[in-house]
C-alpha cells in the first residue's frame, strides 16, 4: 500500500476558483499509466500532472500529463500547477528544475517572493505548419460558429506548436469571441483530419487595458469543451505574433499579457515572453501565479 498526495491548484490566478484548475500528484512513483488515467478521470480537471523522481542525470524529475481521457505530452497550466505544488510542499527557494516531459527536458523556474511563488515555464521547440487551404479554413470557421467576415485578415489560420499543437484563429471583435458556440461534433471530426485537437480563438480587441489579447480555447476531441486559461495555446500564439510581424519589438524580446476564461467565470492572466533572433521567435516562456485550493490523499 502507498499513499499518494494530491493537490488541487488553480493556475494563472491568485483567487481560488478562478484561472485554470489542475490536479497534481506530487509523489507519483509506482503509479501505472492506467492508474494515472483513472485518477485524472476521477479528479475531472482538464489536466492532471504526475510528478516522478529523476530517471537520469540530465533531469531533476519527470512529469506526465493526463486529461480525463488521454495522456498528452505537456500542458501549460498543469506545469504551473505542478511546480507550484512542488514548491509549497517542499518549501523550495528560487530555483530552476529541468523536468523531463513528453515535449523533452525543459527548464521550469520557481520564483520565490517572500512567502509565495510564481512559476516560469520554458516551452518546447517552436514549429509552424502551413496555413490551411480555403476548404479546411472554411470548415474551421463554420465549426466555430463564425462567418468569414469575423476573421482578422492579418492572422492566417494555421497550426503552431511549442510542444502541444494548437490551431490559431484570429477574430476581429471581443463581442464575437465571447458569443462563440462551437459545434463540438464538427470540431472533433476536423481534429481527425488535421491532426490537431485544440482550437485557440483570440482577439486584439481586449477589454482589459493591461492585456494585448483576449482568448478562448476549445478541444472537444480530448474531452475539453472549453479550457479556461491555456499555456500551450498562448505560448504558440506569442511565437505566431512575432513570426507574422503582428507586433512591434526590439528584435531581442517581446512580452505581453493575455486574459482568458472570462466567459467561463474563471478569468486568469498570463505573461508570455518570446525571445527573438533575426526577427523570428527562438524561445517561448510563460509566467503565471497559482493558488492552492485543497490537498488530499489516496491510498492504493
Amino acid at each position: 500500500m502507498k499513499t499518494y498526495k494530491i493537490y488541487q491548484i488553480d493556475a494563472f490566478t491568485k483567487e481560488k476558483f478562478k484561472g485554470n484548475p489542475a490536479g497534481v500528484v506530487i509523489n507519483a512513483e509506482g503509479l501505472s499509466a492506467d492508474k494515472m488515467q483513472q485518477i485524472a478521470r476521477e479528479l475531472n480537471n482538464s489536466e492532471t500532472a504526475f510528478i516522478f523522481p529523476s530517471d537520469g542525470k540530465e533531469n531533476d524529475g519527470v512529469i506526465r500529463y493526463f486529461t480525463p481521457t488521454v495522456e498528452i505530452p505537456i500542458c501549460g497550466h498543469a506545469t504551473i500547477a505542478a511546480m507550484y505544488a512542488k514548491a509549497i510542499s517542499e518549501n523550495l527557494d528560487s530555483c530552476i528544475l529541468n523536468m523531463k516531459t513528453g515535449a523533452g527536458i525543459l527548464p521550469f523556474e520557481i520564483i520565490k517572493n517572500t512567502t509565495d511563488y510564481k512559476i516560469k515555464m520554458t516551452q518546447g521547440t517552436i514549429s509552424f505548419e502551413s496555413p490551411f487551404s480555403k476548404e479546411i479554413k472554411d470548415k474551421i470557421i463554420t465549426a466555430l460558429g463564425l462567418k468569414s467576415t469575423d476573421i482578422d485578415e492579418k492572422c492566417p489560420i494555421q497550426i503552431v506548436s511549442t510542444g502541444h499543437s494548437k490551431v490559431l484563429i484570429g477574430i476581429k471583435k471581443n463581442t464575437t469571441l465571447n458569443a462563440l458556440k462551437p459545434d463540438n461534433t464538427k470540431l472533433i471530426e476536423l481534429s481527425k483530419i488535421i491532426g490537431c485537437n485544440g482550437y485557440y480563438t483570440f482577439t486584439f480587441d481586449a477589454t482589459d487595458n493591461i492585456c494585448l489579447i483576449d482568448g478562448r480555447m476549445f478541444a472537444p476531441a480530448i474531452g475539453i469543451h472549453e479550457d479556461p486559461v491555456t499555456g500551450n495555446a498562448n505560448g504558440p500564439l506569442g511565437a505566431y505574433l512575432v513570426h507574422h510581424n503582428l507586433v512591434s519589438h526590439n528584435n531581442k524580446e517581446f512580452t505581453f499579457k493575455i486574459k482568458q476564461g472570462e466567459k467561463m467565470g474563471r478569468t486568469g492572466y498570463m505573461d508570455v515572453t518570446v525571445t527573438i533572433k533575426n526577427n523570428q521567435p527562438e524561445k517561448v516562456q510563460i509566467t503565471g501565479n497559482a493558488v492552492l485550493v485543497f490537498k488530499t490523499e489516496i491510498t492504493f
